[in-house]
C-alpha cells in the first residue's frame, strides 16, 4: 500500500508518519495478498481536538473512518479499530450473499474472524444540526465520485460500511442512477427514477 499523510495545522513528524504506517499496515493481514490501493491520510488539529480521517479506495471495495480524540495517536489507533470492524462486518455479509468467483469476498482471508475475537459494538452516530443552526443553502461542500455499478443490497453495505445515511450508486440491471437511504425506523429505502 502507497501512503498519502497529510497534515492540517499539524506538522507530519516522521514518528507520527512512521505510527500511522505501521497501525494502518496491519489491516494487510485481513487480506490474501497484500491490496494493491493508496492510503489517504489527513491529520489535523481544531482547538484541542485531534482529527484523523483515512481513506482507503479498492477497485471492488472503499474503506473509510474518520476519529476525533485529543491525542493524535490514540486518535490514529481508534481509526484504525473502525476500519478492522469495516473489513470484518463486510466480510460477514459479503460471504452470505456473493459465492461466485472474482467477486469482493475473494479478496479477503477466510478466517479474518480468527484474527481478532474482540468485535467491539456500536455504530457512528450521525451528528444532526437544529434548524436554527443552518440559516442559508449554501453549498459548503462538494464531492465527486464513480458511480460503481451494484445492486441495492451491496449498495446498502457500502453506506453501512461508510456510516452514512444514504448512499448513490448505479443500478447494476437498470443501468439507471438510484439511492439507498437509511429511514427511521431503522429499515432502508431506495429511490429510483421513473
Amino acid at each position: 500500500m502507497e501512503y498519502n499523510i497529510r497534515g492540517e495545522n499539524l506538522e507530519v513528524t516522521p514518528a507520527l508518519k512512521n505510527y500511522v504506517e505501521k497501525k494502518v499496515g496491519k489491516l494487510e493481514r485481513y487480506f490474501d495478498t497484500t491490496p494493491v490501493a493508496d492510503v489517504h491520510v489527513k491529520m489535523q488539529v481544531q482547538n484541542t481536538e485531534h482529527i484523523i480521517e483515512v481513506t482507503i479506495p479498492m477497485p471492488q471495495l472503499l474503506l473509510r473512518a474518520e476519529e476525533v480524540h485529543p491525542d493524535m495517536y490514540a486518535a490514529i489507533d481508534l481509526v484504525v479499530e473502525k476500519l478492522e470492524r469495516q473489513i470484518r462486518k463486510h466480510k460477514t455479509k459479503v460471504n452470505r450473499k456473493f459465492r461466485q468467483e472474482g467477486s469482493v469476498r475473494y479478496m479477503f482471508k477466510d478466517n479474518i474472524e480468527d484474527l481478532n475475537d474482540e468485535i467491539v459494538n456500536g455504530a457512528p452516530t450521525n451528528a444532526e444540526f437544529p434548524e436554527s443552526e443552518i440559516d442559508d443553502y449554501s453549498i459548503v461542500r462538494t464531492k465527486r465520485f464513480n458511480l460503481k455499478p451494484m445492486d441495492a443490497e451491496e449498495a446498502i453495505l457500502q453506506m453501512d460500511m461508510l456510516g452514512h445515511t444514504f448512499f448513490v450508486f448505479s443500478n447494476a440491471v437498470s443501468g439507471d442512477t438510484n439511492v439507498v437511504y437509511r429511514r427511521k425506523d431503522g429499515r432502508y429505502g431506495l429511490i429510483e427514477p421513473e
